[in-house]
């Protein structure tokens, strides 16, 4: 009994997806619920006829990713917004807690992100040696003719691009 109690209470990270522009609305509406959410914001410098602003926009767009547990699932559901958890086969795909603590430190540092859902061919497996981003892995690719490094978010099928120097990174070794 007690074990079933705790498969209950044990919380895992998924992602959810919001319909279009509501993701800090649903953001908003999960913490006053005391569901522990975290949306991905980036500052982006928007031009209109008159001015220039930096607004903070989700780095994915329809996405919001939620701690749950088993009886908090179902309360997700409920908030205005919300459309449906990022799911396989009528399954919510639970998201990797390394890939979120992974998110939050890219984005606590000041650098030129891009995300892409594209397919890209595969380089070399890499570890970055140094800065603050030290220990992170990901995957080396030429794109539109800088060096940069692709971190795959598998669960919603989007990539960041990180710009980043030869000298900070160092070919990964596999060990088998």
């Amino acid at each position: 009994m007690s074990q079933d109690v705790n498969c209950l209470n044990k919380k895992r990270w998924y992602a959810i997806y919001t319909r279009s522009r509501f993701e800090k609305k649903v953001y908003q509406d999960l913490q006053k619920r005391d569901i522990e959410s975290f949306l991905p914001l980036q500052k982006v410098l928007k031009q209109w006829s008159d001015r220039k602003k930096w607004v903070e926009e989700p780095l994915f767009r329809s996405y919001v990713f939620v701690r749950v547990s088993e009886k908090e699932y179902y309360e997700v559901l409920k908030v205005n917004g919300v459309q449906w958890y990022v799911a396989s086969e009528g399954r919510a795909i639970p998201v990797r807690e390394k890939q979120i603590d992974i998110l939050k430190k890219i984005l606590s540092i000041e650098m030129e992100l891009e995300v892409t859902h594209d397919d890209l061919e595969p380089g070399t497996d890499i570890e970055i040696i140094s800065g603050s981003l030290k220990g992170l892995t990901g995957r080396l690719i030429k794109y539109k003719g800088k060096q940069k490094v692709i971190i795959n978010i598998e669960t919603i099928n989007h990539s960041i691009i990180l710009s980043i120097g030869e000298e900070y990174i160092k070919k990964k070794i596999q060990i088998q």
